[in-house]
């Protein structure tokens, strides 16, 4: 089993195998919160215009993400884990874009297996990969915008890294060196209404969730649910 590190938009263009999109602060996070919230499928899509479009046709009940880290008009709900957590999504269909994860997951257009991670899905996504029998597995950091690499997102992939290669990784290290990166002051910064405190206190909860983030196509477009193996 060959497994390949990779960055940014650039490295989802190049991934093939059993591929991870990974995106903990904040898009695949607020992915699993819904989905373990009772949310049926959660599509992937790469603009607002379309999952409003979307959502006007009836494909979906809920459009939810962002753009430049703020809730576009007309969405229902933000980029936060938090705010979803106390919402029951029983049964709905959701529409997800941001500008780093969704990105990522329509742009992997060579991967075989595709899974949305975080670090709340993180042992589950690592035996979902190695369960998938490829030769290789590609884990994707996502970064800023999927143009700037940040420390959650490539340590989350050097974590998933560590257990499919059979090491049991050091989650409070991992947790420790977050904390310790540029990426946590915005989210006490008082002028961002939209991040809060608690997003990162649920994004740095490894293995919240036991099940992983399945990506299939359907109807030509990147479909999420709970990984049902």
């Amino acid at each position: 089993m060959d497994v390949v590190v990779r960055s940014l938009l650039e490295g989802a263009r190049l991934a093939v195998g059993a591929v991870a999109i990974i995106d903990v602060f904040r898009a695949f996070t607020t992915a699993a919160v819904v989905l373990a919230n009772g949310a049926s499928k959660i599509v992937m899509v790469t603009t607002s215009e379309e999952a409003l479009t979307l959502r006007g046709k009836g494909v979906g009940h809920v459009c939810m993400g962002e753009v430049r880290g703020f809730m576009p008009a007309g969405f229902d709900f933000g980029n936060s884990p938090f705010e979803v957590s106390r919402i029951d999504f029983g049964g709905k269909t959701i529409i997800q874009r941001t500008s780093a994860g969704t990105q990522g997951v329509v742009a992997a257009a060579g991967a075989e297996w595709l899974y949305a991670a975080a670090l709340v899905t993180a042992r589950a996504t690592a035996q979902a990969l190695a369960s998938a029998g490829v030769g290789k597995i590609s884990l994707v950091a996502m970064g800023d915008n999927g143009i700037k690499r940040t420390d959650e997102d490539e340590l989350c992939a050097l974590h998933l890294r560590n257990l499919l290669e059979g090491r049991p990784g050091q989650v409070e290290a991992v947790r420790q060196l977050i904390w310790a990166g540029g990426e946590i002051a915005r989210f006490n910064d008082p002028a961002r209404l939209h991040l809060h405190p608690e997003d990162v206190d649920i994004a740095l909860d490894v293995d919240r969730y036991a099940f992983a983030v399945r990506v299939r196509t359907e109807d030509g477009r990147p479909v999420a649910r709970i990984d049902a193996r």
